[in-house]
């Protein structure tokens, strides 16, 4: 079979090669998937880099979240168990943790449900509470984390101020539902913030990047408001000021979704029940812009990696992108 492997630790564009290798073999409690979509993640590109904080042994398959059938038949999402991962035209998962597909989406769609929409879900929902009627604002909005986000605080009934870089972003967020966009390029993030909020700020923050996005938000976050910090795409891992976390009373919540999968996994299938209902109505169907061919795996993750692309990339083993 065809598989992206990383043999040494670098940018995606340069360490992922495309080898003819077997089939890997399932461990105990494991299974052998046949990859239908692939969804690129910037984990992915940490991965590659050596910078996630799992590290699989070299050489490697990067690849998270597929959407895969099993050896009789069935349709599911799995997080691929590395080093045999989703880029690939067959990977390895624990039986376990398989998700059945919703009937909903297609592969590409279902593909991209998995990682970005849970870790949506709880960080909005179980770590942040966020009620009807209150306001979520998202950073890197259009991206594949915030899309999701964006979406889910939709369906919970909150009012959603989206953050961007730029123009095309912008449409892409106001398309989505968002109520209000801000422009970080030409925008006052904060200032914009406030206004939208008549000077409140936000109930709940939703922060996959770090770095100025962080010290917006502190700035930004209303009187009892929760910053949900889920990632650093920003490549800057912010210091939170205590102090002022104590002066302005609101709470910052870390989220690392895949502990859930390890303390409470009967809580990741609710969740993911709740989502394929959610799929049925159509109150969320991810935003995937990009259908690409196996052979472009490794440039769609630098680009990922780069922060150029809107939505999801999602990469179909099968053949050419359709």
């Amino acid at each position: 079979m065809q598989a992206w492997r990383v043999h040494d630790n670098g940018e995606p564009g340069e360490v992922m090669r495309l080898d003819d290798t077997d089939r890997p073999t399932p461990g105990p409690g494991q299974v052998l998937l046949k990859v239908s979509a692939a969804n690129v993640n910037f984990p992915d590109a940490l991965l590659c880099r050596g910078h996630y904080q799992l590290r699989p042994p070299l050489p490697f398959t990067p690849g998270v979240e597929i959407c895969a059938r099993t050896e009789d038949g069935r349709r599911v999402l799995a997080t691929p168990a590395l080093p045999h991962g989703g880029f690939a035209e067959y990977a390895v998962a624990d039986e376990a943790a398989l998700l059945p597909a919703p009937d909903a989406l297609d592969d590409a769609e279902a593909a991209a449900l998995h990682i970005g929409y849970q870790t949506g879900w709880f960080g909005l929902h179980r770590r942040a509470g966020l009620t009807e009627g209150e306001t979520l604002l998202v950073h890197a909005a259009a991206g594949g984390v915030g899309s999701a986000a964006v979406q889910l605080g939709k369906a919970a009934g909150a009012r959603v101020i989206g953050v961007v870089g730029g123009a095309g972003k912008a449409v892409v967020v106001r398309e989505l539902g968002c109520d209000v966009v801000v422009d970080r390029h030409t925008d006052d993030v904060v200032a914009a913030v406030k206004e939208a909020t008549g000077g409140r700020g936000a109930d709940v923050v939703y922060d996959p990047v770090g770095g100025d996005a962080y010290t917006q938000s502190a700035k930004c976050v209303a009187f009892e408001g929760r910053i949900v910090v889920v990632g650093f795409a920003s490549g800057t891992i912010p210091t939170p000021a205590l102090n002022h976390a104590l002066v302005k009373n609101y709470a910052v919540l870390g989220l690392h979704w895949g502990l859930y999968n390890q303390h409470d996994p009967a809580a990741v299938r609710r969740c993911h029940d709740t989502l394929t209902a959610y799929a049925s109505k159509g109150l969320i169907k991810p935003l995937v812009s990009e259908r690409v061919p196996l052979a472009s795996a490794a440039t769609a993750v630098q680009r990922v990696a780069d922060g150029t692309t809107t939505g999801r990339v999602v990469v179909l083993p099968e053949g050419a992108a359709k």
